[in-house]
């Protein structure tokens, strides 16, 4: 085999494979011989066929595109394993000779996974800051309770609206004169304030009356979902049909009561300042470890070739797809009721897809670097844990994940996951801590309620289902 490597552009490649006559003589072989298990012929057995009988019976262009294809193949992965290239794009590959007696000659364009330089990742240090809980926050904390025991009472007569109110409405929408689709509806619900509607739609019903009926100009957004619509002016002629106002409770001992185990306000402040200030710190360690993990990314080096940032942006919106049909949403309503088309919300994903990419990145280099492995007890442990999130047997979910080609992933994460303990254990702020050693949760033996103890007494997972480095 002979190699040949070009520079397309900043990111992508051109690599020249050769695999001499002979080669493709023995390749041209092959196929004949996979074919003639194939192909029924009169007279002869299926695997017994000469090949110059099965080239009239089939043509030789079928031989030799069978040919090409699985040496195409073979090859292409014997040239990247020799090159120690891993594609990030997909192969475009170009077959410029095939022709028996002649050296089989291809072409592969993509994107090779780029070079990587880690910088330090041990002995970071990051500032942990604790939000101090004020009396605002306690406060707004009791409002938002107040909000969600709040009765909903019919207005009286002559009653206008106001910010918070529940109306129904009848609306129809127009652009120079004209109607457009999904601009009209009767009796639509709507809060006051929640800001559901486009612009200050809301705001321009308030004063309104049951009965009255008001023009609302808006002008919808540049970036709106519907390209006929966006950044176009629009009014909406309404009709309130009702309205609720919200009657919040008064906020004393009898409501405590009613909605906690304490039995007076000030227990309950009390109580609630205490869990915001646990949350805070919770939030600043948290905040403090991801500032850490975010230097390491910082102090790497890498040119992320653009694709990689695109993979994984359909990744987490076939991500998010899946999770609202959990729900019983559609992408396409998620989208309309956000009011955003597909390039926005690929636009919204990228910074984040971006950042994921390169931690990923330099976790998996620092694996690599500090020789961190995956056991065959720490996969099964992650096999069991999955099993009893969904109530599945660990041996069907572990079948699964092989069938489906996804355990690798699943050991993917947890190599990423002890790369990032080894980063955190290393730091400033764990040297500052001195913590006493401890053994890895993940290398503990199972613990008997962890699973049903009938579906792990043997590894699920076996040792060659998790490659080592």
């Amino acid at each position: 085999m002979k190699l040949t490597q070009k520079k397309i552009d900043d990111y992508n490649i051109e690599l020249t494979v050769t695999e001499d006559a002979a080669e493709f003589s023995k390749a041209i072989k092959r196929a004949a011989k996979m074919l003639g298990d194939r192909v029924n012929i009169p007279g002869f057995r299926k695997g017994k066929v000469p090949q110059a009988i099965l080239e009239r019976q089939v043509g030789k262009k079928a031989i030799i595109d069978e040919a090409s294809n699985a040496l195409l193949q073979q090859s292409t992965r014997k040239a990247l394993q020799t090159l120690n290239l891993v594609p990030v794009s997909e192969n475009k590959a170009d077959v410029l000779t095939n022709e028996e007696g002649k050296d089989f000659v291809f072409t592969l364009t993509f994107t090779p996974f780029p070079k990587v330089e880690l910088g330090e990742y041990k002995n970071l240090d990051a500032e942990k800051v604790v939000e101090p809980v004020t009396d605002e926050d306690v406060a707004k904390q009791l409002e938002t309770l107040r909000g969600h025991h709040a009765n909903l009472i019919d207005a009286a007569e002559g009653d206008a609206i106001v910010d918070g109110d529940f109306i129904t409405l009848d609306y129809t929408g127009t652009i120079n004169g004209e109607k457009f689709a999904g601009g009209e509806a009767k009796d639509a619900p709507l809060e006051i304030g929640a800001h559901k509607f486009i612009g200050d739609f809301e705001e321009q019903l308030i004063g309104a009356k049951v009965g009255e009926e008001r023009t609302v100009k808006v002008a919808f957004p540049d970036d709106y979902h519907a390209k006929d619509l966006a950044g176009r002016d629009a009014e909406f002629a309404c009709k309130i049909n009702s309205i609720k106002h919200r009657e919040l409770p008064e906020l004393n001992d009898e409501f405590v009561q009613k909605v906690s185990t304490f039995k007076t306000l000030d227990e309950y402040k009390a109580d609630i300042r205490k869990n915001m200030e646990t949350n805070a710190e919770r939030r600043a360690v948290e905040n403090q470890r991801q500032a850490i993990i975010d230097k390491a990314v910082d102090n790497m080096t890498v040119d992320l070739p653009p694709v990689m940032i695109d993979n994984r942006v359909t990744q987490m919106i076939n991500e998010l797809d899946a999770n609202l049909r959990t729900q019983g949403m559609s992408l396409e309503q998620y989208m309309a009721f956000s009011g955003v088309d597909m390039d926005r919300m690929r636009e919204d994903h990228r910074e984040s897809a971006k950042k994921n990419v390169l931690t990923d990145i330099m976790l998996d280099q620092v694996a690599t670097v500090e020789k961190i492995q995956v056991t065959e007890p720490e996969l099964n442990y992650e096999i069991a844990m999955m099993a009893q999130m969904y109530r599945t047997p660990p041996k069907q979910i572990a079948k699964f994940l092989q069938d489906s080609g996804q355990i690798l992933n699943i050991v993917e994460t947890i190599r990423r996951r002890k790369a990032t303990k080894f980063i955190l254990d290393n730091s400033a702020i764990a040297a500052k801590a001195k913590p006493a050693p401890a053994p890895e949760a993940a290398e503990e033996p199972v613990a008997k309620d962890a699973t049903p103890t009938e579906e792990i007494k043997e590894p699920v997972v076996k040792k060659d289902a998790a490659p080592a480095e």
